[in-house]
């Protein structure tokens, strides 16, 4: 019997998620520990810029390697040769940006305004070569659909992770009772190196489990098939790194644009902890994209490929408004995942998650691209992205403060998940059930609005009308869904 391809692609989406969500959820559970026992908001926010500057450098160190890997993987059938050729390119990015970094590190520090913390952004720039040593031989797993193995590596270093944090933060204060001032690194914000101490190991340990995919490696540099894959990735490097300025450049321009530059890092720590709140609809679009991007190529040549593409687009839409409405219908419940003096920025929670609502299906479009070798195309619209992203929060950030860049979050992804509608309907036209997505955006809309203006007095008969709310929302998918649910 034929297997149902968007039955694949859940049980695929499900099994990424054991790798992504799984992890991202424990790692999640620091969250809470960090902004209620540990840190204040000024350390907080410190955590938050260095870790934005850590996404943004480990795009460009993988050079958009990992869906270059995949295409050509495909197109040759000689997954190792590619493997060789992808992971030289990133091995050799990875060893110039090492050497940079320590020669020009006091330059750098006093640069990103943190000269205290110099220890902190070395581990930061070690943390990221270890992570682009590791993301093609990923790759590789999900190319060969090993998911469970996928998965089993990033639940383990996460475990690590929240091991030694648990380590530095309790155990070794508990011990060492009130001479624990005396130990230099746990003194001021200088404590905040043990966070990227943990996390390095944990880098380290996935490097290490992934030996069996490096140990027929060999720094191969092919001119023929490597011109290709550059060509084909560069445009794709672009719309990663544009994909990550949206996402973190809030976090880096507001250290500089906010009026009062003293507070500066207690506000991004309040912002940054608020926006984790939305972490829910940033998991699932995560482990989403493992699975699609296979999904999607492996998908290409069969004759109802358009149609599957349209279901999906459907199922996904369906799913991220109920998280959308998981979280905002319950913020009340949520907002004790992250400390009491973080609350002031709960405002941006419904905004961002909206935001990343129409960045999952910018994802879902983005096959139009993808498919067709048109990467260059997908660049203009993330460069776009970037525009906007940069201008709502270079102009408003001194005026409105961290709720700017949570509107530039979601003017950015409104905007280019439009764009690509529009150019991919001219490329690549796969005909979207309109009425339904239409339709279930509404619906969530409406009952998002509802339950703001039936606030109730009181936290259960809040909740309360809330659940009936959503209870509204689930019938009517289960009502208008139901055949498709019982599809086998």
């Amino acid at each position: 019997m034929a297997v149902n391809p968007i039955k694949k692609l859940a049980g695929d989406t499900l099994i990424y998620g054991l790798g992504t969500m799984v992890p991202r959820l424990l790692n999640y559970l620091l969250v809470p520990f960090y902004t209620i026992f540990v840190f204040n908001q000024s350390q907080y926010g410190q955590i938050t810029s260095l870790y934005a500057y850590l996404a943004l450098l480990l795009v460009i160190l993988t050079f958009g390697m990992e869906t270059g890997f995949f295409r050509y993987a495909n197109l040759t059938r000689q997954p190792v040769r590619v493997f060789n050729i992808t992971s030289s390119v990133v091995f050799i990015f990875s060893i110039v940006f090492l050497v940079l970094v320590v020669v020009f590190l006091d330059e750098i520090v006093v640069l990103l305004g943190y000269p205290g913390n110099k220890i902190s952004v070395l581990l930061v720039a070690l943390i990221v070569v270890l992570d682009a040593f590791t993301a093609i031989p990923f790759a590789f797993l999900r190319y060969k659909e090993k998911a469970r193995r996928f998965s089993l590596i990033r639940i383990a270093t996460v475990v690590v992770n929240i091991a030694l944090n648990l380590f530095f933060f309790v155990l070794v204060p508990k011990l060492a009772g009130d001479a624990i001032h005396e130990i230099p690194f746990y003194q001021g914000n200088r404590m905040i190196v043990f966070v990227f101490i943990s996390n390095l190991v944990s880098s380290l340990m996935a490097f290490l489990l992934l030996r069996p995919e490096w140990r027929n490696f060999k720094v191969s540099l092919e001119k023929e098939l490597l011109k290709k894959i550059l060509h084909y990735s560069y445009p794709v490097l672009i719309i990663g790194l544009a994909a990550i300025i949206n996402e973190v450049a809030d976090k880096i321009l507001l250290k500089y644009l906010l009026p009062d530059a003293e507070t500066a890092d207690a506000q991004i720590g309040i912002y940054g902890a608020s926006y984790k709140l939305a972490i829910l609809m940033m998991l699932f679009i995560q482990m989403f994209r493992y699975a699609a991007e296979p999904f999607f190529f492996a998908e290409s040549d069969k004759q109802d490929a358009r149609q599957t593409y349209s279901r999906v687009m459907t199922y996904f839409v369906i799913f991220t408004w109920l998280i959308f409405l998981g979280v905002t219908l319950y913020i009340d419940v949520f907002k004790y995942f992250i400390g009491e003096k973080f609350w002031a920025g709960l405002a941006v929670v419904p905004i961002v998650l909206a935001a990343k609502l129409f960045l999952g299906v910018f994802y879902n479009l983005s096959v139009w691209y993808k498919l067709t070798g048109k990467t260059l195309y997908g660049a203009v619209i993330a460069m776009t992205g970037v525009g906007i992203t940069v201008a709502v929060n270079v102009i408003f950030i001194p005026s409105y403060g961290f709720m700017a860049s949570a509107w530039a979050n979601f003017a950015c992804y409104l905007t280019i998940m439009l764009i690509s509608f529009v150019w991919g309907r001219k490329v690549y036209r796969v005909n979207y059930d309109f009425k339904k997505l239409i339709a279930y955006s509404l619906l969530a809309v409406l009952l998002y609005v509802l339950a703001e203006v039936l606030k109730a007095t009181g936290l259960p008969r809040h909740l309360l009308v809330n659940t009936l709310l959503m209870l509204v929302y689930l019938s009517v998918v289960f009502f208008v869904e139901r055949k498709a649910f019982s599809i086998r």
